[in-house]
């Protein structure tokens, strides 16, 4: 045995390893293949030796020639013994090739079951996690479903590798056995609460992906995933959360509303720009789904929007586009707020990146309205012409017909103008989008029949300068106007000037080397035209006039009669013979022109582009049987077919060629070299490169000829659509000033009194712009009996479709995983034992009775479990009042006692009196759940069926309901607020603009983070910025370890010209309850063409109370019992000359201050809001006609003093 082993040793060190064949495959570049193909031969030999280590050696070699393209599937059994091996190095190797190259057509994968569960359970760990990492590679159905159970019990494992990699590979595993989704997923879901950071994070992944397919199922989670988003610090985790959010909010929108705060505070916080632009996307579809049933965040979208600039501003062109994606989603459901932001996505359009361009044409796309309209498609012209690349002039083009044709022209209040852009559109070259320009005009003709006329100007004129386009050979796709041009002049000829002279121009010889369809139009609109100029001579008795119409289309039609397309061809030769026929009757002095006329009676009406799908099958008709008697299939192929149209004499009667000699092949060549030569339309062969080469003048020789541009390149007689713009601003100019007069005169009939607050409307809306042409809808065409469309069905192969699961329901017996289980050889049958299992059944029914009564039983619970969790997430989800339906307005002297209770409902609320009770209203886990909550539960649901009825028998009160709906975050579905911005001025000088906000977070009762942004206003450029800040003893700013307290914290970026970025910086906050400012300095390096120079610029950073203060929602009966309680201490104050609505004025105290309002009635208002160190903070609002009066409570004196102060502030400037 030593023998043979020493032997195998001595074997091994003459074998080829990797490098080997590495090296001399570099080094036989020349005969590669056939190096390989002796290397190939070599490992074969390797595979049939004994030695485990030379297998090893030479699937390592097999597993490198896999990855440059060659089939090693002929050693998957190889593979498989290597796998096996007892060594861990080897394994290795074994997993490696097996991942490689292993797939659900491999025929020996079934043989690896026993060895992987075997790895499964080793004691290395190493060893069951390299099993675990190639089974992800090669799983199929047939393994997932047998080691389902070993992978979900190393899910416990006592190494957070193996439990990592285990969860991980149970996502692979439900994709080729989702019956094995329901067992496992509590086992998952206790892993979203492991100890260990990644195995947490591998089950966020993995439930997240689950989810992002079918979320209605994992709609439970909720809970325990806000809990994970409010106090995980991993980013990818945090990413991960938030996307799924993104996509619950749609199937619950109370979720949402939980949403917004945490999701604004990461926002507000967070450096890391993925996290930021993830955070944005679900905002915006968490206010999308609250868009019906809540008030407005215009803050939250304030927000996104600031931070979306600045991800738009940035110089990384991937930011850029991000943000520009982001922004796109904003617009759709809040375009005011974006259209503000109109010069920094105009200026998106002269980036270099093409797909930033792009993107930045489809969010105009979504800017425009009737105001500016004109303003973006005239900056978009300007684009067209300096625009390079044919592709993105292309795009532009289709982009400027998108935007003017939206949602059935709605935008568009001048339709000359339109007509102008299409026609200077023609002017492009080498555009392949005629056939769009060309619809365009005929949509608009059609439709707008107020433009007929102007139209139909613009296109004798298109037509009379035919020939300037048709010259060019690169305009080939602009050609496709003339047949709008065409088609127009021809159905609305009544309309025209002179149509004698655009007849000409569309008989001009030089219409026939355009494409034959548009020939075809030519010709058929040109009858049309003549029966129209008819009409007209002879009701003026100009019989002679009409003669020469005649005669000149007899003239010019057989040049159309001879043209290569037949559809021309047919067209013009019947139209020729109808000419032919009225000169005829010309020539009699008979009247025709009424019965040519007739021809072309009538409009015709657009047919819908489904109208063929949708034609029924008539009764009787079969369209799957056959017309003729199918072939039968005893017909042999040899035999022959019989003759349908000839004779079976005529087929033999095939005169055979003679033999051509060599002298008649040689004339014929000569003869056929001869008519190439004469023929100008056959493409000579040209010289050799060489002899050109030589014959070719150099680039010296060339003359430089001058171009006179002194006459611009435009189509004469079309008007510039920059004119129009004019026009249009002096219509809307004399719109309003009638619009002045009207009010003016109802204000005389009218009392004063009553439309006093209607008077002052300082802007124009787009409703009030009046279009100077209606667009006719003309309705499409569908068949008599037309079918409905069909629905597209879903894809029957997509791997997620079958994990559609219900994950809430009891996990029935028939539902566990398979356990394998070793054979008992004394449980098989013997003679002796044959009579046993009768006995045995008489004996196991009661047992299976109380078996029943068991399941029973334990199906009851389960059931009662699941409602626990549908009432606490709904418990979780109702955190807010709703409105109220009456209640008397509370005085002042009703704060100190009590606070106007509301009845609790769906709407927007949440209970923070301190942080225990928040984390157990997150968590709700069904053991901790107090018969408290179940009471009040309980009573919340009397008091909705009391509102109910309430509502059925009063509904007049709907409208005073309305209007004492709960303003929360400075938001009220009243009136439009103004935007606000919480940032403030620092500092400012010639370099350097610094605004700052800060923000406060419940987490840290003693931190707040200063987010400055920093704006270089200079052509330099700033480089190594710092910023120090002198300490006090109650505040002290956090700098890196090791620093001194003189020391200041440098600014992570540097900042080109014209650029801005946002830095944040952490302090400590020992008290909170007065403001104060620390000094600071900002201290950089200015760089230009001349040199650096060192520049500081000094600040005083004030930390006022409020932004200690964070926007925390209550319960109106939780806001009683505090007011009841005693322990706050009260303070007031007035402010007089107040002039701002009640509703603008709470919105600017939530905003300003972060107050959220508990109850509103009429014009008084209770708010609240909690301190980063606890302190409440209860208010009452009232306004008097021209002042306000603040009543205020809070557990400490000096804070509510300086909360009042800075609110009379704040008050003052309204």
């Amino acid at each position: 045995m030593a023998l043979k082993m020493v032997k195998g040793s001595i074997d091994r060190m003459f074998d080829k390893n990797l490098q080997d064949l590495v090296r001399g495959i570099r080094n036989h570049k020349e005969d590669e293949a056939k190096y390989i193909s002796q290397c190939i031969d070599e490992i074969k030999q390797e595979l049939k030796q004994d030695n485990i280590a030379v297998k090893a050696n030479a699937v390592c070699k097999l597993t490198y020639l896999q990855m440059l393209g060659y089939d090693i599937s002929w050693a998957a059994f190889n593979i498989i013994e290597v796998m096996s091996a007892s060594k861990f190095t080897f394994k290795r190797i074994g997993y490696l090739a097996a991942s490689q190259c292993f797939h659900e057509g491999t025929d020996v994968i079934m043989l690896t079951t026993n060895q992987i569960r075997k790895d499964l359970s080793s004691p290395s760990q190493y060893d069951t996690g390299v099993a675990l990492t190639g089974l992800s590679c090669f799983v199929t159905p047939d393994l997932a479903r047998d080691l389902a159970n070993d992978i979900m019990t190393l899910m416990s494992h006592t190494k957070p590798y193996i439990r990592k990699k285990a969860v991980l590979i149970m996502y692979k595993v439900f994709l080729k056995y989702p019956e094995s989704l329901r067992p496992a997923f509590p086992r998952l879901k206790e892993k979203l609460e492991d100890p260990d950071p990644g195995v947490q994070s591998a089950a966020v992944n993995v439930i997240c992906e689950l989810a992002r397919r079918n979320p209605k199922n994992y709609l439970s989670l909720a809970p325990l995933f806000f809990k994970l988003m409010t106090s995980s610090t991993n980013n990818w985790v945090l990413i991960k959360i938030i996307k799924l959010f993104g996509a619950l909010t749609p199937l619950e929108p109370r979720l949402g509303k939980k949403l917004i705060e945490p999701l604004t505070n990461l926002i507000h916080s967070t450096s890391a720009m993925s996290l930021l632009y993830e955070c944005v996307n679900t905002v915006i579809a968490v206010l999308i789904s609250l868009s019906s049933g809540m008030p407005n965040h215009s803050a939250s979208i304030q927000l996104c929007v600031q931070k979306l600039r600045i991800l738009i501003e940035d110089s990384d062109q991937n930011l850029k586009y991000l943000g520009l994606l982001a922004m796109s989603k904003i617009l759709k459901t809040h375009p005011k707020s974006v259209q503000s932001h109109k010069d920094l996505i105009l200026q998106c359009l002269d980036d270099k990146d093409e797909s930033i361009r792009l993107r930045a044409l489809d969010l105009l796309y979504g800017m425009v309205s009737k105001k500016n309209l004109m303003e973006i498609v005239k900056k978009l012209m300007t684009h067209v012409d300096k625009a390079e690349g044919t592709t993105y002039r292309d795009e532009l083009l289709t982009k400027i017909i998108d935007i003017c044709s939206q949602s059935n022209y709605q935008y568009i209040t001048n339709f000359e103008w339109y007509i102008s852009i299409l026609v200077e559109l023609t002017r492009l070259e080498g555009t392949r989008h005629g056939h769009l320009i060309a619809a365009q005009m005929l949509d608009v003709a059609i439709r707008v029949k107020a433009i007929r006329r102007f139209a139909v100007s613009q296109m004798s004129s298109l037509l009379d300068s035919a020939h300037l386009v048709t010259s060019s050979t690169q305009r080939n796709g602009i050609c496709e106007v003339f047949y709008a041009a065409a088609w127009i002049c021809g159905e609305f000829s009544e309309h025209l000037q002179e149509p004698h002279q655009t007849l000409e121009a569309m008989l001009r010889p030089k219409v026939t080397t355009l494409p034959g369809h548009i020939q075809a139009v030519y010709v058929q609109n040109v009858v049309k035209l003549y029966a129209s100029i008819l009409q007209q001579q002879e009701q003026a008795a100009e019989t002679e006039a009409a003669q020469e119409v005649t005669q000149l289309m007899v003239e010019r039609l057989p040049q159309f009669v001879q043209s290569a397309d037949l559809e021309v061809q047919e067209r013009a030769s019947c139209i020729l013979q109808l000419v032919k026929h009225v000169q005829k009757l010309q020539a009699k002095g008979v009247p025709v022109a009424e019965e040519v006329s007739a021809l072309f009676a009538g409009e015709l009406n657009p047919v819908a582009p489904k109208a063929q799908k949708k034609v029924p099958v008539p009764e009787g008709l079969d369209l799957d049987a056959w017309i003729n008697e199918p072939p039968s299939d005893s017909e042999s192929e040899d035999e022959k077919p019989k003759a349908v149209f000839h004779d079976e004499e005529q087929r033999h009667v095939r005169h055979r060629h003679p033999e051509v000699d060599e002298e008649e092949l040689a004339r014929r060549r000569e003869a056929r070299k001869l008519e190439q030569a004469n023929n100008p339309f056959y493409i000579k062969s040209s010289p050799s490169p060489q002899k050109r080469y030589q014959d070719a003048p150099g680039v010296e020789h060339i003359p430089v000829v001058q171009i006179d541009l002194s006459v611009p390149l435009k189509v004469p007689g079309v008007p510039m659509s920059d004119q129009y713009v004019k026009l249009e601003e002096e219509r809307r100019h004399r719109q309003r000033l009638e619009k002045d007069k009207k009010k003016r005169k109802k204000k005389e009939k009218e009392k004063k009194g009553k439309h006093r607050r209607h008077s002052s409307l300082p802007t124009e809306s787009d409703e009030d712009i009046a279009p100077a042409q209606q667009v006719d809808i003309v309705t499409e065409e569908m068949p008599e009996n037309a079918l409905p469309s069909d629905e597209d069905d879903k894809d029957p192969n997509d791997p997620y479709r079958a994990l559609d699961i219900d994950l809430d329901k009891p996990l029935a017996d028939s539902e566990k995983l398979p356990i394998q289980k070793h054979r008992d050889a004394e449980t098989s049958k013997s003679p002796e034992k044959e009579d046993v299992p009768v006995v045995e059944k008489k004996s196991k029914k009661p047992k299976k009775k109380e078996k029943k009564h068991k399941e029973k039983e334990r199906d009851k619970e389960k059931k009662k479990e699941k409602e626990k969790k549908g009432e606490d997430l709904d418990f979780w989800l109702s955190t807010t009042p709703p409105p109220t339906i009456t209640a008397p307005a509370p005085s002042t002297e009703e704060l100190s006692v009590h606070a106007v209770t509301t009845p609790k409902a769906e709407s927007e609320r949440s209970k923070r009196e301190d942080p225990e009770d928040e984390d157990d209203d997150v968590e709700h886990d069904q053991e901790r759940k107090s018969s408290r909550h179940k009471k009040k539960h309980k009573k919340e649901k009397e008091e909705r069926a009391k509102d109910k009825k309430k509502t059925k028998k009063k509904p007049s009160e709907r409208e005073d309901a309305a209007a004492m709906e709960p303003v929360e975050n400075g938001a009220a579905e009243e009136e439009p607020i103004p935007p606000m911005s919480s940032y403030c001025l620092l500092a400012e000088n010639s370099y350097i603009k610094m605004t700052y906000d800060i923000q406060a977070s419940l987490q840290k009762d003693s931190q707040v983070t200063v987010s400055i942004i920093l704006e270089n206003q200079s052509s330099s450029f700033l480089k190594n910025m710092e910023v120090n800040v002198l300490d006090s003893l109650n505040t002290k700013m956090a700098r890196p370890e090791g620093s001194s307290v003189h020391d200041g914290v440098p600014v992570p970026f540097q900042l080109p010209p014209g650029v801005s970025n946002e830095a944040q910086f952490v302090f400590t906050i020992q008290s909170i309850v007065m403001a104060q400012k620390l000094k600071g300095t900002l201290s950089f390096i200015a760089k230009d063409d001349s040199g650096a120079t060192h520049e500081k610029l000094d600040f005083r950073l004030l930390f006022s109370c409020s932004s200690y203060l964070i926007t925390t929602p209550c319960y109106s009966d939780a806001f009683a019992k505090l007011l009841e309680s005693g322990d706050l201490c009260m303070n007031s104050i007035k402010v007089d000359g107040i002039s701002m609505s009640f509703h603008s004025l709470l919105a600017k105290i939530c905003f300003h201050h972060h107050f959220s309002v508990v109850e509103r009635v009429d014009s008084c208002a209770s708010m609240y809001s909690r301190s980063i160190q606890g302190h409440h903070v209860c208010l009452l609002v009232k306004k008097g006609e021209n002042s306000v009066s603040v009543d205020g409570k809070c557990s400490d004196a000096t804070l509510l003093s300086s909360l009042l102060e800075e609110m009379k502030a704040t008050l003052a400037q309204c």
